[in-house]
């Protein structure tokens, strides 16, 4: 698989300088917008020899070859304007048309008693510019480079210094990718080369009834609960992450920015800067945590769940619900799990928490089964079990039996879901229902 990952480099000595570079670049791409909605349906036809940017390119840029243009005020607007600049803005265009065209299509097609309002028209917004290699960016030196921009009301060369802690550390640590064009950024008040990376990894390819699991169920107070577990249901190794020290300090940033919102303020840059880096904190100590176990087991895959947080958050812990950085989590696990060959698998969530893992029904949670604590809970035959522990047991065996379902012909699928009934509807699977389905499989093949 191809995984592409980023570098900045922190460009010194300028600033301001920039600016009109991406201005000009962003009044380029909403000209070229206004063209490929005038002129898209000639664009989206497939009878034409050239492909859509040199069809775009022939309509607003002279050239000897084609003298006369339809949109001629293209070339006085942006004049020498470098050519792979030009492209970059047709391609980001045609991109910008053609998804508005298909969320029409489908605002269109709704309902109009149901349906939201109408998609807007498409425009530039915050892209940036991507210094092409040769034509617009040249490395002169180990810490020193030069890039095109539009500086003294035209398009020169302009040298500069990048940091000598960023350069390093990309030749140090990126020797062995492939290296692509820079793109210009621009972060809070100061500008950087973003060097994007691009590698070829082969990821692990074990046979089911092989394969060992990290099945993670993350939480808002326990950072993180694994079990390592095999196809056959048994678990290698439990592992519980909890951060009390993070938890409380960002429990009293929260509480600092409550009694400055009673006060009447309402943006508190600095208290919200420090609640976002702690939370960040947490994010990496829990990736971190994940990836360490899954590399002591050899795993083979680690399996989250879909976590779905759009809509309207309710309740009294709807703002630690809007602080929590599941997402964040998934994803540096999933570059670092990649690298390591390891996949990446995500599960129905419905119901993982609710079920006990032994099949005996819904469990009975705080107030319900009178505890203190909602990390315990009660099942129907009596028994008090750590809650987040018998998600994870959940978990990893509705990865194992969806795997084990589509591994098996049409015929013996069915039949495994005649003899085990739960295995038919994903969100009601427990652990048991894995131990029943391998049960019922050994018999099926003695």
């Amino acid at each position: 698989m191809r995984i592409f990952s980023t570098y900045s480099a922190k460009i010194k000595n300028y600033n301001h300088i920039f600016k009109k570079t991406v201005s000009v670049y962003r009044e380029a791409v909403d000209f070229m917008i206004q063209v490929c909605l005038q002129k898209w349906e000639d664009i989206r036809k497939e009878d034409y020899l050239c492909s859509p940017v040199i069809y775009v390119e022939r309509l607003c840029h002279r050239t000897k070859r084609n003298p006369e243009v339809p949109y001629e005020s293209f070339d006085r607007k942006f004049y020498k304007l470098p050519s792979y600049l030009r492209r970059s803005a047709i391609n980001e265009a045609i991109g910008k048309v053609s998804s508005y065209k298909s969320n029409l299509k489908n605002w269109e097609e709704e309902d109009p008693n149901t349906r939201g309002r109408r998609p807007s028209f498409p425009r530039a917004g915050y892209i940036c510019p991507c210094m092409y290699r040769k034509n617009m960016y040249q490395r002169t030196g180990a810490y020193e480079a030069r890039i095109k921009v539009y500086i003294r009301n035209t398009w020169d060369w302009l040298d500069i210094k990048l940091r000598k802690s960023d350069m390093n550390y990309i030749d140090r640590r990126c020797s062995g990718r492939r290296k692509c064009a820079p793109v210009l950024q621009k972060r809070g008040k100061e500008w950087h080369l973003d060097f994007p990376f691009e590698e070829f990894l082969e990821l692990c390819d074990v046979d089911v009834a092989d394969r060992i699991i990290c099945a993670v169920d993350l939480g808002i107070n326990s950072a993180a609960t694994i079990s390592v577990m095999c196809s056959d249901g048994t678990i290698l190794g439990r592992h519980f992450l909890k951060l009390p020290k993070e938890q409380d300090c960002l429990t009293h940033s929260i509480n600092r920015i409550k009694k400055a919102q009673q006060h009447g303020n309402r943006k508190m840059p600095r208290l919200w800067a420090k609640v976002n880096g702690i939370n960040h904190e947490i994010s990496v100590k829990t990736a971190e945590f994940i990836m360490d176990v899954a590399t002591l087991y050899n795993a083979d895959a680690i399996v989250f769940e879909y976590l779905e947080k759009k809509g309207k958050k309710r309740g009294s812990r709807k703002q630690r619900l809007h602080l929590w950085k599941s997402q964040e989590v998934q994803r540096i696990v999933t570059d670092k799990a990649h690298r390591l060959g390891m996949h990446i698998a995500r599960i129905c969530a419905w119901n993982t928490s609710r079920l006990a893992y032994d099949g005996s029904g819904r469990v009975l949670r705080g107030k319900q089964a009178e505890f203190s604590s909602y990390s315990v809970c009660q099942f129907q035959n009596g028994k008090v079990y750590n809650c987040d522990l018998s998600a994870s047991y959940n978990i990893g065996a509705r990865y194992f039996i969806r795997e084990i379902l589509k591994s098996l012909p049409e015929k013996e699928r069915l039949l495994m879901e005649a003899k085990v009934p739960p295995c038919s509807k994903r969100s009601t699977c427990t652990w048991s229902t894995l131990i029943s389905l391998n049960a019922e499989l050994m018999s099926f093949v003695s």
